[in-house]
């Protein structure tokens, strides 16, 4: 019976009831010590297996905190014959956790992307309760895993319970549930088996403040002692009755609870053979067992409470913990499983010690538990006597660190080694981690200082320093640094087409510039990775929309194929923007919703923030000025260009020009981010506000900038562009014609429309109506398609201005598209095109459950009831 708790055992009857019914969930039950989580798992347990609902469970344990997927072993272990049906990369992710392979794996957030398909699978035989006690012990890289499964599920049968102490344990974006403290009632009701009298039932329900362990916990020691004593805070009182009670047992069980305490995970094979090297057998667990401290089986031992085992291993002196560590790292076969007791059994720097340490954490690093190895690597700097070779593996652990985004410690760990070592070679293997840090904190000019600082103290570092130094000045507005990489990659024979592009860009050489980012592009299309990631950001430089477009597409694609889900988000971004200048506006949400969701499941929270300039951008375009305001709120100065821009159009858009001019004045700034497309598409902008004022001269310099750049990189809709602006401060016809032809081979319908609105209307103001209407036509036609209503109304005005009668405010002609959420709108297009549920599932890293279930809710949506129905709709 558990007293005073209806509110919260209806919240879990809700969740698995919704499991049963195809609706997945996760729930935080989130408490002190002793308040009742584990009860509630356990009374949820039995009502789910009651109901036929199949169950895992897993619980954290204090001493394997830090052991790389130790919770999820023990999670999947029973079900890891179900491996062979996951994607291959899954598959081998959760191989490599379970010791069955070590292959490695490149994106630490794959291994959750593979539990979800796993517990997905699971579900598809019926619902499942996956309840996980003392989540707060955790290792880091389990927690990642089962918080992103948890985060994602949707229709898959899936039930996930996760209960923590009130410290540890973050899990932004799941619902929390507090069990309460018992009021007195419920207290005399659960000591009333207990025999108390009065006055000592009334003592116990103070002392206890309502903590139900520890209500039981002094009810039996008043009982049997009247007349003991207890300290102040209920945690204490718990744990000082537990260490009465083992102290009251004979030495060797208490020998025998610290190897079960320091072993952690209850293997009492492993305890039994570590034991008996100091003389300990089976048989001295007995009066433990007796007293209810423990529970044995054939293979396991579990403490009735976790507070049990903290009291068996704080009670014991340190001299008794460290043989009973060292003796569990001599017995234990695994290897990993021995790195996790040396440290603790070793108090004096041992290389050899630390040499084992290092290879856990290289084993650690291939399977993406970098918090796990970022741990290994401290404990072996800790245990290293050779202070450089101390310091290599600081840095290791700085470098693992950052991979597991704790950019923090990472920066701790980076300025420990430097404090260590004044050795130049030390320093240049310290400076990318610093510099990453310094980078991701905003110091960006000076992180890319210091990297080329490092490597002109040590240019045997080789090239990829100088091209993340440029990169870094790139984005920091510091010309200096992106010319100087430039000229030591040139010096060392390496020069870089991309970087010598930059170089040259911001000395407004764009003759010279844009050819090299032409070839960094060619290049680009069929080699590594690097490279084409080089290609995707010299063509979006250069404005080559085709080319970008391509290349953002193939690296979403190689992400998905490859579970590179860390990588995703900024891939989903850049292919979002281009998506947005194709006037996809649907196909560039559906792409920010899912990067949104990832960045947010997988802790990138300035992603999320700087992924708003892209829906920021078509709002301004659809005149949402309410929805691109708070978008922009939140995008971090590194994205301001973006988030200005889509500002200034609203601006434009309403006739405030000198607020839009102004705006694009500050934004735009010196350094080299004026020479990126974006800042370069927002000059035909300030030439509209500054001709709007009759201040053409405002937007001269810019314009001519512009106008140069165009000519040396070629890009129709750039040149169509150049030829608007120019005919909006010259007034010559020739230039609008030209721009009309030039956007026939362009690729930006907004552009284009906004070039057929000021045709329209200089040809109005020439008295040449007819031509102006046809014109202004074409214009409403593209910004109508476009959902741009403020322009879509100024086409209206001049149309009605040049004789056209008939023109008048429509509501917009309904998509079909647009009747699905941006998740649905993917799956319905990746079903159209043949591929299956589970095809579809491993691209968007969702369950197959979840994919039907969307397609269930898009098929009325569309007037369809098949995938074959589907396939004949045009979903452009």
């Amino acid at each position: 019976m558990l007293y005073g708790r209806s509110t919260e055992l209806a919240a879990l009857d809700e969740l698995t009831a919704g499991a049963r019914e195809g609706r997945s969930g996760a729930l935080v039950l989130r408490g002190e010590a002793g308040i009742g989580k584990t009860a509630l798992l356990d009374r949820t347990a039995q009502s789910a297996s009651a109901s036929g609902m199949r169950v895992l469970r897993v619980t954290g344990v204090e001493p394997e905190a830090d052991l790389a997927f130790g919770g999820l072993v023990q999670l999947l272990w029973p079900v890891q014959d179900r491996l062979d049906g996951l994607p291959e990369p899954q598959a081998d992710a959760l191989r490599a956790v379970l010791g069955a392979t070590r292959p490695p794996t490149r994106d630490r957030f794959l291994t959750g992307l593979a539990v979800l398909t796993l517990l997905a699978d699971l579900a598809e035989q019926g619902p499942l309760l996956c309840l996980v006690d003392d989540a707060q012990w955790l290792d880091q890289a389990t927690s990642d895993a089962l918080l992103f499964a948890a985060r994602r599920l949707a229709a898959e049968q899936v039930a996930m319970v996760f209960a923590t102490r009130d410290e540890g344990f973050a899990a932004p974006g799941l619902t929390e549930l507090r069990p309460s403290r018992l009021d007195t009632g419920d207290a005399v009701s659960l000591l009333a088996d207990l025999g108390l009298p009065p006055a000592l039932r009334d003592q116990v329900i103070a002392e206890s403040a309502g903590n139900p362990l520890a209500l039981i916990e002094f009810g039996a020691a008043r009982r049997d002692d009247p007349g003991s004593f207890t300290p102040v805070t209920v945690a204490d009182r718990v744990l000082s009755s537990y260490r009465t009670q083992i102290a009251a047992l004979p030495e060797k069980t208490r020998l025998a609870l610290l190897f079960a305490a320091a072993e952690g995970r209850g293997d009492l094979p492993l305890q039994m053979k570590a034991a008996r090297t100091l003389g300990v057998g089976l048989e001295d667990l007995e009066d433990a067992e007796r007293a209810g401290l423990i529970q044995v089986t054939e293979s396991t031992v579990v403490f009735r409470h976790p507070l049990i085992g903290t009291a068996a291993y704080q009670g014991a002196v340190l001299a008794r913990r460290i043989a009973v560590h060292q003796a569990l790292a001599d017995a234990a076969d695994d290897p990993d499983c021995r790195a996790r007791h040396l440290p603790l059994a070793t108090t004096s720097p041992d290389d050899e010690v630390a040499s084992e340490l290092v290879a856990a954490a290289e084993r650690a690093a291939d399977r993406s538990a970098y918090a796990a190895a970022s741990l290994l690597h401290q404990q072996a700097a800790r245990l290293t006597p050779d202070r450089r070779a101390q310091v290599r593996r600081l840095t290791d652990a700085a470098t693992c660190a950052l991979n597991a985004g704790h950019a923090g410690q990472a920066r701790d760990l980076a300025e420990q080694a430097e404090r260590s070592s004044p050795e130049p070679e030390d320093l240049a293997r310290l400076a990318p981690v610093r510099a990453a840090v310094m980078f991701e904190s905003g110091e960006r000019r000076e992180a890319a200082v210091l990297l080329l600082r490092t490597h002109a103290a040590g240019p045997g570092l080789g090239p990829a320093i100088l091209r993340t130094g440029a990169t870094y000045g790139w984005f920091a507005g510091d010309a200096d640094s992106v010319r100087e990489a430039a000229e030591r990659l040139a010096s060392l024979g390496e020069a870089d087409p991309m970087v010598e592009g930059m170089a040259h860009l911001v000395d407004d050489d764009y003759a010279r510039g844009l050819p090299l980012l032409e070839r960094a592009v060619a290049a680009g299309q069929d080699g590594s990775d690097a490279a084409r990631t080089r290609a995707l950001h010299s063509a979006i430089l250069l404005g080559d929309d085709a080319a970008a477009m391509e290349l953002a597409a193939a690296e979403v694609a190689r992400c998905r194929a490859q579970g590179l889900i860390g990588a995703l988000p900024q891939a989903l971004h850049l292919l979002a923007e281009r998506q947005v200048l194709a006037g996809a506006h649907r196909d560039a949400e559906a792409s920010v919703a899912e990067a949104v969701e990832i960045a947010r499941d997988t802790g990138l929270r300035e992603r999320v923030a700087w992924l708003g300039g892209v829906p920021a951008r078509i709002a301004a375009i659809e005149g949402d000025e309410r929805r691109c305001r708070d978008l922009v709120r939140d995008v971090p100065d590194v994205g301001r260009v973006a988030g200005e821009s889509a500002l200034s159009l609203l601006e434009l858009a309403r006739g405030d020009y000198e607020a839009a001019l102004g705006r694009l004045e500050t934004a735009a700034g010196p350094g080299p981010q004026r020479h990126m497309a974006m800042a370069m598409a927002t000059v035909a902008d300030q030439v509209e506000a500054a001709v709007r004022l009759g201040q053409s001269g405002r937007a001269e310099r810019p314009m001519r900038a512009f106008e140069a750049w165009a000519r040396a990189g070629r890009q129709p809709w750039a040149l169509a562009v150049a030829h608007r602006c120019r005919a909006l401060v010259d007034g010559r016809e020739e230039d609008y014609r030209e721009a009309v032809r030039l956007h026939g081979q362009g690729r930006r319908p907004f552009e284009r429309a906004r070039t057929a609105l000021l045709y329209g209307e200089w040809l109005r103001r020439a008295r040449r109506r007819s031509e102006a209407r046809d014109t202004l036509r074409s214009a409403l036609e593209d910004f109508e398609g476009l959902r741009a209503v403020p322009w879509a109304e100024r086409a209206r005005a001049e149309l009605r201005a040049a004789g056209d009668a008939t023109t008048s405010a429509k509501a917009t002609a309904e998509n079909v598209l647009d009747r699905l959420t941006p998740q649905e709108l993917q799956v319905v297009r990746l079903a159209a095109d043949g591929n299956s549920s589970r095809e579809i599932a491993a691209q968007l890293f969702l369950s197959r459950r979840t994919v039907e279930h969307h397609l269930y809710k898009a098929y009325p949506k569309l007037g369809v009831g098949s995938r074959r129905e589907l396939a004949r709709l045009n979903l452009v």
